[in-house]
């Protein structure tokens, strides 16, 4: 196939649009497999009205929300961006001619669709909606391509099961691997840095999965690291920043802290040492949990702005703080509810005032008001 050349260009004539095009087989159907220049998709693709009620419609309402920040992954990364293909059904007369009869040649050649056919998005409106945005901010992008995936439309019901299929089996990435692979992201990267070389994580994380199943022999998620990293570091001066210096700087930052941070919880220790296992750990205290890293990065941020040459010694009275789900009177209400972890703003800000308190910090005036609410309930 690779010794065929079809010009991937897009032609129209008064009666119908060509597209160089590759064509399929699926459950006994014919579909067609083309490149599209960007400029092209928004002029020619369409998706369902929203005015449209959901049972006529055979796509979900485009999330306008979602579509700047594609657009600006696509304008920022011009030079390394990856899309994946629309799929779109054809609405209206098709017909395929291949550059030959037989083998790959009957595969390969010039999909014709009539000029009053509709084509209707059934996965990729977003991407769709973000390509046209990207396009007036950035015009040199119409040049480049995007595959797209054409069946024929055969009604509402086909394109509305065609949307339950391709979706079916759609899983997000869970935050930890999606944090393991982001390479653009200067957070992410630092975060995973840090949970491989630090030694108070080292041998003890989970890099894949955002939460951990009961006999799993790691005590944290990179998930979690990172939102600690994240607080730790974002209350700094210079921020999480995109030089290699400073990004280096951070990672020395958020390792020395987690490290002292790691002396003054022996459990940590224990489960490092094979002496205590990582689900006891988690089943019994609070301290390895995402909620408890986050606090502690916020903690932490603030201990290195105000106390620079005390703050090791002042970790030091981590040591003395019952971290164990048993104390009920400090954790419940806090950093549990009704018992189980609670991840929820307030509960990161009730965790990270105990622990402030306990180190003599004063707490912002947000801070302040959810302390007094919760201790105005609990009287």
């Amino acid at each position: 196939m690779c010794m065929l050349k079809i010009k991937h260009t897009y032609t129209v004539n008064s009666f119908e649009y060509v597209f160089p095009a590759i064509r399929g087989l699926q459950a006994g159907r014919e579909y067609y497999v083309s490149m599209c220049p960007l400029t092209l998709i928004p002029k020619v693709f369409l998706f369902d009205e929203e005015e449209i009620s959901p049972e006529l419609r055979a796509q979900r309402i485009l999330n306008r929300s979602r579509v700047p920040e594609i657009a600006s992954y696509l304008v920022d990364n011009k030079h390394d961006y990856v899309f994946s293909a629309i799929t779109a059904s054809i609405d209206g007369p098709v017909h395929f001619s291949p550059l030959g009869d037989f083998g790959e040649a009957n595969r390969v050649g010039a999909l014709h669709v009539d000029m009053s056919s509709k084509f209707v998005i059934n996965d990729g409106q977003h991407r769709r909606a973000a390509i046209e945005s990207a396009i007036q901010k950035e015009p040199s992008l119409g040049n480049e391509t995007i595959a797209v995936v054409f069946f024929v439309d055969q009604g509402l019901k086909r394109s509305q099961q065609m949307f339950a299929d391709l979706n079916r089996h759609a899983v997000k990435p869970s935050k930890s691997l999606g944090l393991l692979y982001d390479h653009r992201n200067e957070s992410s990267n630092v975060s995973r840095q840090v949970a491989i070389l630090s030694c108070a994580f080292q041998g003890m994380v989970e890099m894949e999965k955002t939460t951990l199943a009961e006999r799993s022999k790691k005590l944290f998620t990179l998930s979690a690291i990172h939102s600690g990293c994240v607080e730790l570091l974002n209350a700094c001066v210079d921020g999480i920043v995109s030089s290699d210096a400073l990004a280096d700087k951070q990672i020395k930052t958020c390792c020395e802290f987690w490290e002292q941070v790691a002396l003054q919880i022996p459990e940590w220790q224990l489960v490092k040492q094979s002496k205590l296992s990582a689900g006891e750990v988690r089943r019994d205290y609070i301290h390895s949990h995402a909620i408890t890293l986050q606090a502690l990065g916020v903690v932490g941020a603030q201990l290195l702005s105000e106390r620079p040459k005390t703050w090791q010694k002042d970790l030091q009275e981590l040591s003395r703080i019952n971290w164990s789900r048993a104390n009920v009177s400090v954790w419940e209400g806090r950093a549990l509810v009704g018992g189980r972890v609670s991840k929820a703003s307030n509960n990161v800000t009730l965790t990270t005032n105990f622990i402030k308190n306990r180190l003599g910090l004063e707490l912002s005036p947000e801070e302040r008001r959810i302390e007094n609410h919760h201790r105005g309930a609990n009287d």
